[in-house]
Formats: structure tokens, sequence, C-alpha cells
């Protein structure tokens, strides 16, 4: 399936009409002879399948006016001034004419000198045969996209030398179209009705007088016509110029290639209609119909107009585009640092784990009452006679029961351990049957006693033959009684329960009202 667009011509030739259609490297073309050209033209484009839309038309160059004509050199609207010259040159109302112009550049190899006078090429038709163009159209279902002169678009087809003088011989259907050129600029068309060679020869004299020139470098013949393939003695070669075959294009010549030779010269005429590119000049096409083209001027400002808002959209997009950037360059960094990321947190919440355990179990441990410190120490402090039958520990203190020789004696004792404060009787001193006085003493904890204090490291007992810090108790548990001088140092003392020497001594209890009970 071919998916170029299509490119149709129709040229209108007299009772005629020639079409080429083009499609990438394929060419079709056809002539239609029929009393309603129109509809035979609609039913021959159906019948090929060329499903066209819109087609380039063109006119014979016999049917138009084309002319060079000078301007006065005075600043104005140059196609207001065109249209005042016109009723000088055409042999029709300019107001029933739909012309164009181009400027023509100076030639400098001209016999006479450029002037200040500015010369322009003028090309007109009768608005008579314009409508007739524009209701071919119309009645073929087809919308006509330009109208010019079928042989000013021979030039598409060659490669045209710069600044070289060509003459343009086309012969199509008995008649013979001139064509003078400066590169690929046209400066002048003729149309001849016949195509003797000696008529032609004098057209081209007569128009190189028109257009100032002291000669042509080469004469193209082509159409019809075969161009002569060594030299000849043909009025043609009295011109003094090489005649030969146009110098085609290869797109050109492979497009006309295999054209029927009984209609080759109008042929050609579509092949070349349809090969135009761009904006045609010496259009024909009245404004009103004519597809709406921007102006070179016009384009210019599309063009910077777009780039603007190019431009703007860029500007908008490019901060974010490298936010966008820097986002995911942090995105693959954090990506990278996550596994690491999350091995640091868990060493760092198993860290807290244990910390919070380790500080539970201090605060047990600091908190919690330790019995075995506390029953040791009971052991040295007690006199041999006391003995226990009930220790209670909590928070709070200590509350022992048991029976001893002099209860009231143990007051004192208990009052110097660094341990205990505010040793009391809870409840009243009894005897028993053997004589032993039973009590319950309540004493609380000191501030540092047995829940803040612990043991040493390690728990090693200090070394024998140390000497005691001062205000500490004896390991023995006989203590000195009230009143009795205290030992040598290093002497065992002598009295049970006497207070060691150097101690702050503490006033003993009263005895119930009444003595001890029994």
């Amino acid at each position: 399936m071919n998916f170029k667009p299509l490119r149709l011509s129709v040229v209108l030739l007299g009772d005629r009409l020639a079409i080429a259609a083009l499609r990438g490297a394929r060419v079709e073309t056809f002539i239609v002879e029929a009393e309603n050209p129109a509809d035979a033209l609609r039913a021959e484009l159906e019948a090929r399948g060329l499903p066209a839309r819109n087609a380039f038309f063109a006119l014979s160059r016999s049917v138009v006016t084309v002319k060079p004509i000078d301007l006065p050199p005075v600043a104005g609207d140059v196609r207001q001034m065109v249209g005042f010259e016109l009723e000088r040159h055409l042999a029709f109302s300019p107001e029933n004419a739909s012309y164009d112009f181009v400027p023509l550049p100076p030639d400098p190899s001209a016999e006479r000198a450029a002037t200040a006078e500015q010369r322009v090429l003028i090309t007109a038709a009768d608005q008579r045969v314009v409508e007739s163009a524009v209701r071919l159209a119309t009645d073929a279902h087809l919308r006509a996209v330009s109208l010019t002169v079928a042989a000013h678009n021979l030039p598409t087809l060659a490669r045209l030398p710069r600044g070289t003088h060509v003459a343009w011989v086309h012969r199509a259907g008995g008649a013979t179209d001139l064509l003078f050129l400066v590169g690929d600029t046209l400066v002048l068309s003729r149309s001849l009705p016949g195509t003797d060679e000696a008529l032609v020869a004098d057209e081209l004299r007569r128009s190189l007088v028109v257009l100032r020139w002291r000669g042509c470098d080469v004469v193209w013949v082509s159409g019809d016509a075969d161009a002569p393939n060594a030299p000849t003695e043909s009025p043609l070669a009295t011109l003094g110029a090489p005649v030969t075959e146009p110098e085609w294009t290869s797109r050109g010549a492979r497009q006309i290639e295999g054209l029927a030779a009984e209609q080759r010269g109008a042929l050609q005429l579509a092949v070349a209609v349809a090969a135009g590119r761009g904006v045609r000049p010496l259009e024909l096409l009245p404004a009103a119909v004519r597809p709406r083209r921007l102006t070179r001027a016009q384009s210019i400002t599309v063009g910077m107009a777009a780039a603007t808002v190019l431009l703007g959209i860029i500007a908008l997009l490019a901060p974010g585009w490298r936010e966008q950037r820097h986002l995911n360059r942090i995105n693959a960094e954090i990506n990278r640092l996550d596994p690491e990321v999350k091995s640091v947190d868990r060493v760092l919440r198993e860290l807290e784990r244990k910390r919070k355990l380790l500080a539970t179990v201090n605060g047990v441990e600091a908190a919690g009452v330790r019995p075995l410190p506390v029953l040791r120490e009971l052991t040295e402090l007690l006199p041999g006679d006391a003995w226990l039958t009930t220790v209670s520990l909590d928070a709070k203190g200590v509350e022992l029961t048991g029976a001893a020789s002099a209860a009231s004696a143990l007051i004192p004792l208990l009052e110097n351990s660094p341990r205990l404060e505010r040793v009391e009787f809870s409840s009243p001193v009894t005897r028993g049957r053997d004589n032993k006085e039973q009590f319950r003493i309540r004493a609380a904890w000191e501030a540092a006693g047995a829940v803040a204090t612990t043991p040493a490291p390690g728990g090693v007992p200090p070394a024998p033959g140390a000497a005691p810090p001062s205000g500490a108790v004896p390991p023995s548990g006989a203590v000195p009684p009230p009143g009795a001088v205290a030992p040598a140092p290093g002497a065992a003392p002598t009295v049970p329960g006497a207070p060691v020497p150097g101690q702050p001594r503490r006033p003993a209890p009263t005895t119930p009202q009444g003595g001890p009970r029994q």
C-alpha cells in the first residue's frame, strides 16, 4: 500500500484535457476528450482508482497574455502600479482579468544597460477562461489549489545552470510554446499556432530583441518533436546556439519516461504541472478560491512565534525535569543505602531493647531487698544467746521475732548497723518458760542500706588481718555491754553486746512501764 500523497494535475488544452497523477515513483498519465469533460474526468479517475480531492490546474499558453513591462521608479504599491499599466497591454478589459506578476532581476549581459525603471513579467487571463477552469474543477468534484500556465512549469523537470540564457522550444498538439530563461528564472514566454521551424526561429529572434539579449547559450527542444542528435541545417541552428534536448533531472527523466509518443508534448506539460513544489509564481487562481498560503514574512513570523512558544514550554519544563533527575539520583542513592540503613536500624532497636532490659534489671536490683547480706549482718550483730524465729523483710524495713536473755540489749546493737535505723519494739517483751525474753523488733532501712548498698565487685571479701574501716562493726558477733571498757585494738571483746569504741551511741529505748512483761 502506497501512503504517499497523490498529486493530480489537469491541463486544459482547448477541447481536451491532459492529466498526470504522481504518487511516489508511480506516474500515470492520460488524455480526456469528451463533450462533458468534467464527468469524463471523474469517471476516468474512479476507473483508475485515483481518489483525488485536490488538483493543480494549468492553462494553455495560447489563452493567456505574458509580457514584460517597465514600471516607473516611483515608490508605492507595485501591484497597484501593475494594475494601472494593464490597460495598455491587454486585449481585454483589466476589470475582467485575473493577473499576477513577478519582478525580473537585471541582466548584466543585456545589450542595453539597466535603467532606473523596474521590469516585471505579467501574466493575465480573461476572467471567463479562469471561471471555466474553476467550474470544471467543481463539476469534477475537485478542489483547484493552483491555476498557472502549463508551459511555465517545464523548468521543474530540468537542471538549469546558473546564469545560462536558455531558449526552450516545446511542441504540443500542433502548437509551439517558447520559454526564455536566465538560470531557473522565467523572463518571457511566447506561443505560436504552428510548428514550422522557420516561424519558430523568427519568433525567437524577435523575442531576443524584446529581452535585449545578444543571443542565447542553448536552444532546448522538447515535446512532440525530437531534438536533433547532431548539428543540422535547420533554421534553429542559425541562432548560433546548440540545439539539444533539455537537461532533465534524474527524477524528471524517470517521470517522463515511457509517455505515449503521439501525446508526449501534452503529457510532459501535465507531468511538469504535477511535479511542481511550493508556491508557484504567476498564479491566476482568484483570491476567493485560492488556498491560503503564508507569505515569506508571515512564515518567518509564525516560525518565530512557534520557536518562542517552544522555548517557553522548555523554560517551564526544564526546572521540573532537572528536579526529577535530581530526585531520581536521590532515590537511587536511597535504594543503595536502604539495606545498610535497615541493618543499622535493627541493631539500634536491639540495642534499645537490651538497654531497657538492663534498666529494668538494674531497677529491680536497686529496688529489691537482698536477704543474704542482711542475714549475714544479723548473724554478726546478735549475741550468741539470742535466736530468731522469724525474719520478715520488705521495702520499708525488717521485722525480727525471737528470744534473747536481754531483749533490750539488742536495740543498740541493731542501731549501730549501717543498714538499719529507727529500731524499736513493735510489741511488748514477754518472758517464756526458759526464762528467755521473747521480742518483736521493727527497724527501717537506712537511706543507703540494704536496698541501695551493693556488694563489692566480684564479691571478694577483705584480706585477712586488714583493719576494718573507721566506724565499721567488728566481725565478731560479741559486742561489749554498755559501760564496759573497750578492749585494746585487736583484742577480743570480753562482754558480749558491748558497743564498739568510736561508734556513735544512740539512746537505748526505755523499758515499758512496769518492767518486762512475763
